[in-house]
């Protein structure tokens, strides 16, 4: 497909990663996601995690991941709330004590801790 072609799309098992190019806050990425009919890509397993680093790294810009902090435990779960049963958390994180409650994903495919109000790439998956 085009698409694939301009390398904005990886697909990995039956998911597909897919970014707008576009750089959002956490509640206006998971919206355009949403209403393309997909939602914040979260990966699930180091393939997946390779597929939207390579988006990362394409487009040289950190991106937020589907992923959110519980308001009850402190814990990350999706943003469906489902448990995480992988996480590729970069060294001493996550550190932001409650005050970080939304995760992005560094050039490199670990994840970060952050807040949830600053600009990061939109990558949806599908």
């Amino acid at each position: 497909s085009v698409l694939a072609l301009n390398r904005k799309i990886r697909k990995v098992g039956n998911k597909v990663f897919a970014t707008n190019g576009k750089r959002a806050d956490f509640a206006s990425a998971l919206q355009s996601c949403e209403e393309a009919g997909g939602t914040l890509a979260t990966p699930m397993n180091e393939e997946e995690n390779k597929a939207i680093m390579d988006i990362v790294k394409q487009y040289k810009q950190y991106a937020y991941l589907g992923i959110k902090q519980c308001e009850t435990s402190g814990q990350f779960v999706g943003i469906t709330g489902r448990s995480l049963s992988y996480a590729k958390w970069h060294q001493n994180e996550p550190n932001g004590k409650g005050n970080e409650k939304c995760v992005e994903m560094y050039l490199d495919g670990s994840w970060n801790d952050k807040k949830c109000n600053l600009y990061r790439l939109t990558v949806c998956e599908f």
